[in-house]
Protein backbone atom coordinates (compact mmCIF):
# COMPACT_ATOMS: atom_id res chain seq x y z
CA UNK A 1 0.00 0.00 0.00
CA UNK A 2 1.25 3.25 -1.04
CA UNK A 3 2.24 5.88 1.81
CA UNK A 4 -0.69 8.02 1.10
CA UNK A 5 -3.01 5.38 2.07
CA UNK A 6 -1.36 3.87 4.58
CA UNK A 7 -1.06 7.32 6.40
CA UNK A 8 -5.08 7.65 6.08
CA UNK A 9 -5.23 3.77 7.46
CA UNK A 10 -2.94 4.97 10.13
CA UNK A 11 -4.72 8.48 10.95
CA UNK A 12 -8.08 6.47 10.97
CA UNK A 13 -6.93 3.65 13.26
CA UNK A 14 -5.81 6.13 15.95
CA UNK A 15 -9.08 7.92 15.74
CA UNK A 16 -11.34 5.13 16.47
CA UNK A 17 -8.91 3.66 19.17
CA UNK A 18 -9.00 7.14 20.93
CA UNK A 19 -11.44 6.10 23.82
CA UNK A 20 -10.35 2.43 24.11
CA UNK A 21 -6.88 4.02 25.79
CA UNK A 22 -9.20 5.57 28.76
CA UNK A 23 -10.40 1.79 29.66
CA UNK A 24 -9.39 0.69 32.77
CA UNK A 25 -6.96 -3.08 32.39
CA UNK A 26 -8.31 -6.22 32.48
CA UNK A 27 -9.14 -7.21 36.15
CA UNK A 28 -6.89 -9.66 38.52
CA UNK A 29 -9.37 -12.52 38.15
CA UNK A 30 -10.33 -11.85 34.70
CA UNK A 31 -13.50 -10.38 33.00
CA UNK A 32 -15.66 -13.74 33.18
CA UNK A 33 -15.32 -13.81 36.83
CA UNK A 34 -15.88 -10.17 37.84
CA UNK A 35 -18.67 -9.55 35.65
CA UNK A 36 -19.94 -13.00 36.74
CA UNK A 37 -19.68 -12.18 40.14
CA UNK A 38 -20.72 -8.24 39.83
CA UNK A 39 -23.69 -9.99 37.69
CA UNK A 40 -24.39 -12.22 41.06
CA UNK A 41 -24.45 -15.36 38.60
CA UNK A 42 -23.13 -18.73 39.66
CA UNK A 43 -20.71 -20.66 37.66
CA UNK A 44 -23.37 -23.33 37.08
CA UNK A 45 -25.83 -21.00 35.74
CA UNK A 46 -23.38 -19.96 33.10
CA UNK A 47 -22.12 -23.41 32.44
CA UNK A 48 -25.85 -24.09 31.50
CA UNK A 49 -25.94 -21.06 29.19
CA UNK A 50 -22.63 -22.50 27.15
CA UNK A 51 -23.69 -26.22 27.70
CA UNK A 52 -20.53 -26.44 30.16
CA UNK A 53 -20.00 -28.09 33.83
CA UNK A 54 -19.45 -25.00 36.48
CA UNK A 55 -15.94 -26.56 37.08
CA UNK A 56 -15.37 -25.90 32.72
CA UNK A 57 -16.62 -22.38 33.48
CA UNK A 58 -14.34 -22.14 36.57
CA UNK A 59 -11.33 -23.38 34.30
CA UNK A 60 -12.29 -21.13 31.67
CA UNK A 61 -12.06 -17.95 34.53
CA UNK A 62 -8.63 -19.15 35.46
CA UNK A 63 -7.71 -19.78 31.83
CA UNK A 64 -8.27 -15.90 31.11
CA UNK A 65 -6.53 -14.73 34.58
CA UNK A 66 -3.56 -16.75 32.73
CA UNK A 67 -3.43 -15.61 29.31
CA UNK A 68 -4.63 -19.25 28.24
CA UNK A 69 -8.25 -18.55 27.06
CA UNK A 70 -9.16 -18.49 23.20
CA UNK A 71 -11.57 -15.63 21.87
CA UNK A 72 -13.82 -18.08 20.61
CA UNK A 73 -14.20 -19.23 24.25
CA UNK A 74 -14.21 -15.79 25.60
CA UNK A 75 -16.69 -14.36 23.50
CA UNK A 76 -19.63 -17.61 24.55
CA UNK A 77 -18.64 -16.49 28.42
CA UNK A 78 -19.34 -12.73 27.93
CA UNK A 79 -22.56 -13.59 25.50
CA UNK A 80 -23.66 -16.23 28.40
CA UNK A 81 -23.62 -12.96 30.70
CA UNK A 82 -24.87 -10.63 28.38
CA UNK A 83 -22.36 -9.48 27.09
CA UNK A 84 -20.18 -8.76 23.73
CA UNK A 85 -16.55 -9.27 23.19
CA UNK A 86 -14.44 -6.41 22.18
CA UNK A 87 -10.95 -6.24 21.62
CA UNK A 88 -7.75 -4.36 20.36
CA UNK A 89 -4.29 -4.12 19.63
CA UNK A 90 -2.87 -1.07 20.43
CA UNK A 91 0.39 1.16 20.63
CA UNK A 92 1.78 0.99 24.43
CA UNK A 93 2.62 4.99 23.73
CA UNK A 94 1.66 7.18 21.34
CA UNK A 95 -0.26 6.91 17.92
CA UNK A 96 -0.48 4.25 15.51
CA UNK A 97 1.61 6.60 12.91
CA UNK A 98 4.56 7.41 15.61
CA UNK A 99 4.53 3.27 15.92
CA UNK A 100 4.73 3.04 12.29
CA UNK A 101 7.32 5.81 12.12
CA UNK A 102 9.65 4.04 14.70
CA UNK A 103 9.38 0.83 12.76
CA UNK A 104 10.55 2.75 9.51
CA UNK A 105 13.44 4.10 11.38
CA UNK A 106 14.80 0.40 13.43
CA UNK A 107 14.05 -0.94 9.95
CA UNK A 108 16.93 1.77 8.31
CA UNK A 109 19.03 2.28 11.06
CA UNK A 110 19.44 -1.72 11.43
CA UNK A 111 20.50 -2.17 7.52
CA UNK A 112 22.36 0.76 7.33
CA UNK A 113 20.68 2.23 3.80
CA UNK A 114 17.75 2.57 2.22
CA UNK A 115 17.55 -0.46 0.60
CA UNK A 116 15.08 -1.16 3.44
CA UNK A 117 12.80 2.02 2.56
CA UNK A 118 12.84 1.66 -1.14
CA UNK A 119 11.61 -1.81 -1.00
CA UNK A 120 8.79 -1.01 1.43
CA UNK A 121 8.05 2.19 -0.96
CA UNK A 122 7.62 -0.58 -3.87
CA UNK A 123 5.63 -3.10 -2.02
CA UNK A 124 3.18 -0.15 -0.97
CA UNK A 125 3.11 0.99 -4.41
CA UNK A 126 2.19 -2.41 -5.96
CA UNK A 127 -0.62 -3.54 -3.51
CA UNK A 128 -1.81 0.44 -3.55
CA UNK A 129 -4.84 -0.43 -5.93
CA UNK A 130 -5.86 -3.64 -3.98
CA UNK A 131 -5.90 -2.07 -0.49
CA UNK A 132 -7.51 1.60 -1.68
CA UNK A 133 -10.97 -0.70 -2.98
CA UNK A 134 -10.63 -2.89 0.14
CA UNK A 135 -9.46 0.47 2.33
CA UNK A 136 -12.94 2.22 1.13
CA UNK A 137 -15.40 -0.22 1.31
CA UNK A 138 -14.92 -0.62 5.03
CA UNK A 139 -14.43 1.19 8.61
CA UNK A 140 -12.17 0.12 11.05
CA UNK A 141 -13.34 -1.49 13.82
CA UNK A 142 -11.45 -2.28 16.78
CA UNK A 143 -12.62 -3.72 20.55
CA UNK A 144 -10.88 -4.17 23.92
CA UNK A 145 -12.76 -5.91 26.53
CA UNK A 146 -15.85 -7.61 27.77
CA UNK A 147 -18.76 -5.03 28.42
CA UNK A 148 -22.57 -5.38 28.92
CA UNK A 149 -25.12 -5.10 26.18
CA UNK A 150 -27.18 -1.95 25.80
Amino acid sequence: MNSKFRQLRLSQLDRSLRDIRTLPPRPASGWIAAIREALGTTLGEIGKKIASSRQAVQQQEKAEATDRITLGTLRRAAEAMGCELVYALVPKSGTFAELAERSVRGKVQGSGNREVLEATSEADENSAACEASRFGQRQIGIVLFTHPQT
